[in-house]
């Protein structure tokens, strides 16, 4: 059974380790839903943490069917993400009916070889998840990250569950969305799933004394003074819960 945290700064990664998370995805702007980090971030990550370190390629928010010029953003940033120290990369790339662009997909898989390639929650902007989860079986990626196709993965558990099964082994299907302490031996029993994604996060105000109002520095208002950070007894609490479950336990779910 293994964690993954999803995390955005130095001190979210170290807190992610020390409660001992197996595998970081590192991004940023996660309010937007993760983008590529930049390659200081990823130095100094790498620089503090030795556990398994995923970056994230997304070169922009909204959807995942990219232009050329984007496909070409995304080539460039898994070589240097190979280049600064990551053991691995996650990225998702749709086409222009919501399936998943296997050719384009291949590519970047093949380009990322040895580091092992995580296809996101694109998956889930996907008509048809099990067909989507073939096409990138065929990609030849080692992962999925998915909710199951729903808001959060306590709502995408019966999805979540029909695509371990079809995968039989041939890649890993990693829920995630929503996961907490509280849920996640549920959807461990439930799903049998062995991997988990969990952004483990807690908002904080900002130290900031002034507060300028009426003034915002993006589209999403209401940010300015606020941050958010990974807490290492959160990401604690989810791996203990999770040596909870057994893997006969596990697996008696698929039986």
């Amino acid at each position: 059974m293994k964690v993954e945290i999803c995390i955005d700064s130095v001190e979210s990664a170290i807190a992610a380790e020390r409660g001992g998370a197996e595998r970081i995805e590192l991004c940023s702007d996660l309010l937007e839903g993760g983008l590529t980090p930049g390659a200081g971030l990823i130095v100094s990550v790498r620089r503090h943490v030795g556990n398994g370190l995923f970056v994230m390629i997304r070169p922009r928010g909204g959807d995942f069917c990219y232009t050329n010029f984007e496909f070409e953003v995304m080539q460039e940033e898994i070589a240097h993400a190979r280049e600064l120290g990551a053991n691995g990369v996650v990225l998702g790339l749709l086409d222009e009916e919501g399936r998943v662009d296997v050719p384009r997909t291949r590519k970047l898989v093949e380009l990322a070889d040895p580091l092992p390639v995580t296809f996101h929650r694109a998956i889930d902007m996907t008509p048809d998840l099990l067909a989507a989860m073939e096409d990138v079986v065929a990609t030849g990626a080692s992962r999925i990250l998915t909710s199951g196709g729903a808001p959060n993965v306590t709502r995408g558990m019966r999805q979540i569950t029909r695509m371990v099964e079809a995968a039989n082994g041939r890649i890993v299907i990693m829920p995630g969305g929503g996961i907490t302490a509280d849920s996640i031996v549920t959807i461990a029993e439930a799903t049998g799933a062995t991997e988990f994604h969990s952004s483990a996060r807690t908002a904080f105000p900002s130290p900031v004394k002034f507060r300028k109002q009426g003034m915002a520095m993006g589209d999403i208002r209401g940010h300015e003074y606020r941050r958010f950070t990974v807490r290492e007894e959160n990401v604690r609490a989810l791996v203990e819960m999770l040596e909870r479950v057994t893997p006969e336990r596990s697996a008696a779910q698929l039986g």
